[in-house]
């Protein structure tokens, strides 16, 4: 017959060691969890390098924001119809996501399709879910660049400085969006692109028509193409041959740059 107090320290031991016992497989089945989530959205190193290659090969993003769901898909097959090979719908358009699915599912193979202004881990994962071959945020966001990286996503975080665009490519960004638009627009992303050779720059803001291929030509990765490609006003007209006019006389100045050299 136990005495009390050896029998309280039995007990206690017990209740301790079952205690140990339920936070260690608590603590594995949040590893598993964790392990699963991270497996249903990892891309093959093969994928990746396609995605990347792609970008280097065509090198204009169509980026797409409108103010109507009904809008949104109309205007990206203009876009498309006028030679963009790569698709960018940003999740501040309404309906994007299903947009987006919509048109991964109609040009897979034929055109490369992402989400863009994306802010969250959640948010990748509602784009992986509909289909985005790349992800685009307008800042640099740490935690989406860090869950990108661990899943072979390739991912473009915004940046506007030497100094944060060094530290998305730290990170492990492949490619890097120059956000907003900076002064000295292409003198600028030349100096930048000579001074730092292992970036990877995408200007938007500042892009047209017209100098697309000029910022090519003078050190940038890609560019992205959002208003002078989506005016407003032909939007708003639901004038889409404007759109497609736009698209393939931006894609002929793209074309004329070349596919990307690697320095």
């Amino acid at each position: 017959r136990l005495v009390p107090s050896l029998c309280n320290h039995t007990c206690s031991r017990v209740r301790t060691m079952s205690a140990a016992r339920t936070l260690a497989s608590k603590a594995a089945a949040r590893a598993a969890h964790r392990s699963a989530v991270r497996t249903a959205y990892t891309q093959s190193k093969d994928t990746f390098d396609s995605v990347f290659n792609r970008f280097a090969t065509h090198r204009a993003c169509a980026v797409l924001r409108t103010p109507t769901a009904a809008a949104a898909p109309k205007a990206m097959a203009a876009a498309i119809d006028g030679g963009f090979k790569i698709a960018e719908f940003t999740l501040t358009t309404p309906g994007c996501l299903d947009t987006l699915a919509d048109f991964r599912a109609k040009y897979d193979g034929r055109v490369m399709v992402g989400c863009g202004t994306v802010m969250s881990t959640l948010e990748c994962e509602a784009a992986m879910d509909a289909g985005a071959e790349f992800i685009i945020s307008p800042i640099l966001i740490p935690s989406v660049v860090e869950w990108c990286v661990a899943r072979n996503i390739v991912c473009v975080p915004g940046c506007q400085t030497p100094t944060e665009l060094h530290a998305a490519h730290a990170l492990g960004a492949p490619i890097q969006k120059v956000f907003p638009g900076v002064a000295g627009a292409m003198a600028w992303v030349k100096a930048v692109s000579a001074a730092l050779p292992m970036l990877k720059l995408n200007p938007t803001s500042g892009v047209d028509l017209d100098n697309a291929g000029d910022y090519l030509k003078n050190g940038a990765f890609g560019v992205g193409l959002v208003a002078p490609l989506f005016q407003p006003d032909a939007i708003a007209a639901e004038n889409w041959d404007q759109i497609q006019a736009n698209a393939v006389k931006v894609i002929a100045n793209v074309e004329a740059a070349g596919p990307y050299v690697a320095k």
